[in-house]
């Protein structure tokens, strides 16, 4: 009767005792596979350009978020202190197609400033990571920033000429510089203010570089990696995507005072110190300065990044299909 008992329970727990069982098993078995294939996508050595190109389609996107935040940075006397009155003003005085001024340079910046910052930073991740592993985040937090300077620095000359066509239409017509193309904004300035115009706003663009690059490149792969490891969504563009839009809100808190500076120095024919200009800006605005243009900034930055990413993510998804390394 007792053993009749003891089989009669046996069988009634059985069920849910291989449930308890099997989940576990399916979890253990599930989170390394997982780990594996996102350290070996790491792993690969991709082509240097691809950040360059990946930003390039973002920038065609959301050049016109990047007008309205430049205008508003600089903006003087009666203009439209907000992002939606900036946006139809240019729309009303400078038609549609306004919302694009500079686009040319900024395509070039991207080529030069981005190529450098991505193709560095993979570089050194993969040449700095021991095999099998993850990178820790200091490590990405250093290389990320250095490679962001080297690329502020190869960048500044096609930055200053996409910051000046972007404002060129909002200044009086005799102020205007009227830059045909990115090339022939460059070339301008070398021929009419020197070698030095290329490099105006160097350090502070560098420095934003740096910071850019630390707080978006790092917190991507940061956040990308735990996002696989500790969730079931896997390497998809879901988490691309989740990754990439608490990357930029995270470069854009960060990089917003340093990118007011940047615009106010660049915008400027002549030469003015870093700290001359702070004690003006502080002096006529307060300490709100420092995130002045942060919602456009926002705005535009955000589906940058997440543009960004998600270009360089099916980048490097084709490219393992045609090297026949895609699962």
């Amino acid at each position: 009767m007792e053993s009749a008992t003891t089989a009669r329970t046996t069988s009634n727990e059985s069920p849910v005792a291989a449930t308890s069982a099997a989940k576990p098993k399916k979890i253990l078995k599930t989170d390394p596979e997982k780990q594996k294939k996102a350290l070996a996508h790491e792993r690969i050595s991709y082509p240097f350009w691809f950040g360059g190109s990946a930003s390039s389609f973002a920038a065609c996107v959301t050049h016109p978020l990047d007008l309205v935040k430049v205008r508003l940075q600089l903006r003087s006397g009666d203009a439209p202190k907000n992002m939606s009155g900036t946006f139809m003003h240019i729309v009303r005085t400078e038609g549609p197609l306004g919302l694009y001024s500079g686009l040319t340079a900024s395509l070039l910046r991207q080529m030069t400033y981005s190529t450098v910052r991505f193709g560095v930073y993979e570089e050194l991740k993969t040449r700095y990571t021991p095999e099998g592993t993850k990178p820790s985040l200091p490590l990405l937090i250093g290389l990320s920033t250095f490679s962001g300077f080297l690329g502020g620095i190869s960048g500044n000359a096609a930055d200053v000429t996409n910051v000046r066509m972007q404002q060129d239409a909002a200044l009086p017509p005799a102020q205007r510089r009227g830059y045909k193309h990115g090339l022939d904004g460059m070339f301008r300035m070398l021929r009419e203010e020197g070698v030095r115009s290329w490099f105006r706003g160097v350090w502070p663009n560098s420095t934003r570089a740096a910071l850019m690059n630390a707080s978006q490149l790092a917190t991507y792969d940061t956040f990308k990696t735990m996002l696989i490891t500790y969730t079931p969504l896997g390497d998809t563009t879901t988490t691309h995507f989740a990754s990439s839009l608490l990357a930029g809100f995270m470069a854009t808190t960060i990089c917003s005072p340093v990118d007011v500076i940047k615009s106010r120095v660049m915008s400027t024919s002549h030469k003015q110190g870093i700290a001359h200009l702070l004690r003006e800006i502080y002096a006529k605005e307060g300490i709100t300065w420092m995130f002045k243009g942060w919602v456009p900034a926002f705005l535009r930055l955000g589906p940058q990044t997440i543009c960004t990413f998600l270009f360089l993510e099916a980048h490097r998804k084709v490219y393992r299909k045609f090297k026949g390394l895609e699962d």
